[in-house]
This record gives structure tokens, C-alpha cells and sequence, in this order.
């Protein structure tokens, strides 16, 4: 979930009715599993056999191979998930679209595109202190220390003196003698690293401060992945520096008074012109083939959790699916779609490039940091709900992320079930495995956001607060095959039982919405009740309440949209109504 491609609440907020997903756990019991229904019981063939079969572990080794590499739209390690991706495509089944006969259910397609930029790869980097053995960094251990779009050095490195320049400002630049020189800043590297190259400078060695919730001055040697502009004269390059490689330099500078301080740096990077991929895999639904429903994983990010994660627990995802429709488990009536590409431009491509297709898109979810492991991450399991009551009024067990988020206006509430039906579905996985499962209030970012642009219900399953997100330390240690299968059984689950879409399926979303409703108007309630007792305004809490009960009756409504065939809802809707009216 890159910072850099986030999109902004109110590029969302442009959604038609129909949006919004349900509450977060506002209620103890939101967050902890409560007794399967009866009722449900509807979801358990589906849901059973995809819990059974579902593979952590394998996911974890898919994790494993993808994490290794430096991914970027078009590079080779980007290129390489993609042939991983696809090459289990084909063990699990699907065939290429373009040589499937016209029965086949289970196809593929690798979508290719010409880029505007060249590709950039890194494949190696050191940093050494002239006269030591071993270097303060290496592309090994510290793979994000190459600043994206750097060029290389000369093959064996270069060794050159060390001008520290500050934070790097024009008038530091002015007082400083840094041509043929490697030049060390504090500043930002965006600024820094072309003043430093039209100086004459060699190369950059640069510092970066990381946000609070990466607890930098515990991990030293943390570094964040990101860009310099890209200099097609010059072809310089700049190197990350941690901010324990940063101390060990300020001390060597200290000590070498009597003569210039030197360090051999060595990049390798490759610039080349190829084409960005896309794998899309889908399972042809059987009576509604038009009608999708779509999860997206991106690739590019070097991290292990951000986001080979996803691209893991999707391949397995799409294993499973493949096994259960093979089998004669799940028929689904509606085509289910699997997509690898680039962050949100993937995504938005497949909902734009095609009218008729985006059409028959009925509902969306991401799947971006997915495998943490929590008791080393310190991040939690997270469903990010699209904008409903809880992104206007956050309270309760409703918090935003440390990501950031704010409180949206009440008019951008549009009532919807989803939210809690994807809850629910996590909460079956919990009942097993004692799962943690939790909620935030609207954010975007990520793969979701194209869908809720483009008026498609949507949902972002992921991990935070991680203190090693977008840094180097987040590696395959970091990630968990239970939580790639607790995601992936939930996921999948959700993603089945919608696409088969039967009237048993239907009447049971809707009982189980009903009493979704029912707790989440009792818990704001409580809290109104706790807000009034400390000099709240009544009106105020009036209103908080009954936006719930408006919200939930509006979701009524929408619940048909699950039927595949012809539903007769209305003496069933009616009775939910009435429980959610009544629900105090």
C-alpha cells in the first residue's frame, strides 16, 4: 500500500447509493467470534470446504519466491511473480484463454502493455568505509538501500571522498567542494540528489526520517523503498543509508580529520524497455458469466508482506477455487475473477477499458498485506470497510488506522451489506482458530478504491499497524501461513458464496444482516448512553442512533442484489425490518 499512490477520501466519496459497507466491532464481541446461527447454515457446505482446503503454508512458499526480488511494473522481479503466478495457474488447472475451447471454466490470460518509462532493476549495491572489511550495507540484507531509478556505477564500484553537506540546501552546496565526490545529506533525497549530480558530484548517500510507527531508533538498520527523479544525462545514482550506517559515517568523518574520509560504493542497475504484465485468471460462472465478482493482489513493492503477501494468498485462493469447482462442491452461477498487476492502475484499467465488462462487476475486494504475523509486526488483522456511519462518527471499537484517515461527511453514507457479510465470513474462520478479526473505518489506498470510484461495493483485507511496513526488515520471517490461510479462507469464502447466489444463500445474508443490525444499533446506543452521561447533546445521539437504524433498513434492500435467479424477499425483508426497527 504505497503512500504515494493513495487516493484522497473524496475521490471515493464520488460513489452512487449503494456503497457502504458495515460497522467495525462495536461491541466486544465484534472482534471475537459469537455462535454460528442456524440459519447460516446455508454458507457452511461452501465455507467448510474452503477452510479445509485452503493451504498456509503452501501460500508461504509462493510468499517466499516473490519477496526475493525488487518488484516494479515491467522489471524482472515484478516479471518473475508474474510467471510464478501463472505457472501455478496452470498446475491448478486453468488454461490460456486464447487456446481454451468455449466450455472450458477455468482460464487465464497475461495481459501485456507498453510502458511510457523504461523498466529499472536493481541487482546489487554495497557500501563500504575505505580500508574495512565489511561493508555498512549490502543489496542482500538491506535490499531497498538503492534509491528507484538509480544508475550504476562503474563495474567494481567506485571509492571516492565523502563531503557530508548537510541537509543538503543550495547555500550547503555553495560552501562545498563535491565534485568527484560522494556527497552525504540529510535532506530529502527528491531535492537533494539533483543538485548533487548538477554539482558534479558522483553519487548521493542519503538519510531518511521514517514515521513514528516504524520505531526507527529500534530498528537501525531499517530502510524505505523510494524514487529520485530519474536522470537520463548524468545517470547518477543514490544510496539509502540506515540510520546506524549514518552513525557510523558521522563517527568516521569525526575521527579522520587529518585526511579525507573515503568509502567505495558499488550499483548495479539495469534500464530496460519491456512491457508491464497483468495476469488475469477467472472461473466462468455458469448461468451468469457477465456477473463478476473480483479480488486484486498487486505485485510491484519489494516487501514480503507488502505485497507478496497478497499475491500469495490469492494463487492459493484461486488453487482452491479451481479444486471446489472441479469437484462439484461450488457451482458458481457468477464468474469469479483473480487479478495480479500494478497497484489501483490494474485494478482501474480492468474496470475502464471495458464498459460491457465493468458492467457486470458487482463487487470488489483487495487483498494487500495479508500474511502477518501479528506477534512480530505488532499489526492486526484488518477489514477496511467502505464509508458507512463509522467513518462519520468514529467511536466505539472504530478507530482509523495509524495510516491515517478522517471523519467523512454524513451524506457520503450510503447503505450496504457487504461490510458485514465479509465480517461475518471472518468471523466463521475465527470460530475455528481463534482468529482476531477487526475493522476500520474507510482509508483507501489500495486496490479498493478503483472499485468504489467506479460505484462498485468494495473491501481492502489487510494488516496494520506494522512496524517494518515499506521498509527492508519486512522479510519472509515477518509473514505467517496462518494468517495467509485465515485471509484466504475468508476471502475465498466470501468470493464463492456470492457468485453461487442461491435463495437459501440470499435468505440466509439476510437473517444474518438482521442480527448484525440489531447488535450494532444496541452498541451505539450504549456509547450514546455513555455520551450523555457525561453532558452529551441528545439530539446528537439521537440521530447517531437512528443514521444506524437508516443504515441498516437501506441494506434490507440492497441484500436481493445477491440472487442469482428470481428471489421473493419481501415477507422475509419485512420481518428484518421489523427487528431492526425494533432494536433499541
Amino acid at each position: 500500500m504505497p503512500s504515494f499512490l493513495r487516493i484522497t477520501t473524496a475521490a471515493v466519496l464520488t460513489c452512487a447509493p449503494g456503497l457502504l459497507l458495515a460497522q467495525r466491532p462495536a461491541a466486544p464481541s465484534a472482534s471475537r467470534p459469537a455462535s454460528a446461527s442456524s440459519s447460516q447454515a446455508a454458507f457452511v457446505p461452501i465455507s467448510k470446504a474452503v477452510h479445509a482446503a485452503i493451504d498456509g503454508e503452501r501460500a508461504l512458499r509462493t510468499v517466499d519466491y516473490v519477496q526475493r526480488y525488487f518488484r516494479l511494473p515491467g522489471n524482472r522481479g515484478f516479471d518473475f511473480a508474474i510467471d510464478t503466478v501463472a505457472s501455478l495457474l496452470r498446475a491448478a488447472g486453468y488454461v490460456r484463454e486464447d487456446s481454451a475451447p468455449a466450455s472450458a471454466r477455468l482460464v487465464y490470460r497475461v495481459e501485456s502493455r507498453p510502458m511510457a518509462n523504461q523498466a529499472w532493476t536493481p541487482l546489487a549495491a554495497s557500501l563500504t568505509i575505505a580500508g574495512r572489511s565489511t561493508p555498512l550495507q549490502q543489496f542482500s540484507t538491506n535490499l531497498n538501500m538503492i534509491a528507484i531509478n538509480s544508475g550504476s556505477t562503474p563495474e567494481g564500484g567506485v571509492t571516492a571522498e565523502l563531503v557530508d553537506v548537510g541537509t543538503g540546501s543550495e547555500a550547503e552546496f555553495a560552501k562545498a567542494s563535491v565534485a568527484g565526490r560522494i556527497v552525504m545529506s540529510t535532506g530529502s533525497a527528491r531535492a537533494v540528489f539533483p543538485r548533487a549530480m548538477q554539482a558534479g558530484a558522483i553519487g548521493l548517500l542519503n538519510t531518511q526520517k521514517l514515521p513514528a510507527y516504524n520505531q526507527q531508533e529500534k530498528n537501525t538498520r531499517a530502510i524505505q523503498f523510494t524514487s529520485v527523479p530519474r536522470d537520463t544525462i548524468r545517470q547518477g545514482w543514490t544510496i539509502f543509508i540506515s540510520s546506524a550506517s549514518y552513525d557510523s559515517l558521522r563517527a568516521a568523518l569525526s575521527t579522520s580529520a587529518a585526511q579525507p574520509l573515503r568509502v567505495k560504493a558499488e550499483v548495479r542497475t539495469l534500464f530496460e524497455t519491456r512491457p508491464e504484465l497483468t495476469v488475469v485468471a477467472e472461473i466462468r460462472g455458469r448461468s451468469r458469466a457477465a456477473e463478476r465478482f473480483v479480488y486484486s493482489a498487486h505485485v510491484q513493492e519489494p516487501g514480503a508482506n507488502d505485497n507478496a503477501s497478497g499475491v500469495g494468498a490469492l494463487a492459493e485462493m484461486a488453487r482452491v477455487a479451481a479444486t471446489l469447482v472441479k469437484s462439484g462442491v461450488s457451482n458458481p452461477q457468477r464468474t469469479v475473477t483473480f487479478l495480479w498487476g500494478d497497484e489501483i492502475r490494474s485494478t482501474d484499467r480492468f474496470l475502464k477499458e471495458d464498459s460491457v465488462r465493468r458492467a457486470g462487476v458487482k463487487w470488489g475486494m483487495s487483498l494487500d498485506m495479508v500474511g502477518e504475523n501479528t506477534d512480530l509486526t505488532g499489526g492486526s488483522f484488518l477489514i477496511e470497510k467502505m464509508p458507512d456511519p463509522s467513518a462519520v462518527w468514529v467511536r466505539g471499537e472504530d478507530e482509523h488506522s495509524e495510516w491515517g484517515g478522517k471523519p467523512l461527511a454524513e451524506k457520503d453514507i450510503r447503505a450496504h451489506w457487504f461490510n458485514d457479510f465479509v465480517r461475518q465470513r471472518c468471523l466463521d474462520r475465527a470460530r475455528q482458530t481463534q482468529w482476531v478479526v477487526k475493522a476500520n473505518p474507510f482509508e483507501g489506498g489500495s486496490d479498493h478504491t478503483p472499485f468504489l470510484n467506479a460505484q462498485i461495493p468494495a473491501v481492502l483485507l489487510w494488516h496494520f499497524t506494522d512496524q517494518f511496513y515499506h521498509t527492508d526488515l519486512d522479510r519472509i520471517g515477518m509473514v505467517s501461513p496462518k494468517s495467509l490461510a485465515n485471509v484466504g479462507a475468508c476471502a475465498l469464502s466470501t468470493g464463492l458464496l456470492l457468485a453461487d447466489g442461491s435463495n437459501a444463500i440470499v435468505l440466509a445474508a439476510l437473517d444474518e444482516l438482521a442480527g448484525v443490525a440489531e447488535r450494532t444499533i444496541r452498541a451505539q446506543a450504549a456509547l450514546s448512553a455513555d455520551t450523555l452521561a457525561r453532558g452529551g447533546n441528545a439530539d446528537t445521539e439521537r440521530h447517531i442512533v437512528d443514521t444506524w437504524r437508516a443504515y441498516y433498513l437501506g441494506a434490507i434492500d440492497r441484500i436481493g442484489d445477491i440472487a442469482v435467479g428470481p428471489a421473493n424477499l419481501q415477507a422475509a425483508s419485512e420481518r428484518a425490518k421489523a427487528r431492526v426497527r425494533a432494536a433499541k
